[in-house]
């Protein structure tokens, strides 16, 4: 999923609306996905600054979480 919208934001980075549309429909996805990880919103926050979509972020946020939850998992 955070591959796909990745994907598609690098391509749409010149029309504006599209990408918004595509990063809020990613955010809400990973949001159901992975479950309430407030971690997603920065990723939502980072996609609207422009030419930030150069960049995997929603796979960057993917594997904070997936890397932040084993890391917490090993604590307790």
């Amino acid at each position: 999923m955070a591959v796909a919208s990745d994907v598609v934001s690098f391509w749409a980075e010149l029309v504006p609306p599209v990408q918004w549309a595509v990063d809020l429909a990613t955010a809400i996805a990973l949001f159901v996905i992975l479950g309430r990880r407030w971690a997603i919103l920065p990723g939502l926050v980072a996609e609207a600054i422009p030419g930030v979509a150069a960049f995997p972020m929603w796979v960057l946020v993917v594997v904070y979480i997936g890397v932040y939850d084993d890391v917490k998992g090993r604590r307790t």
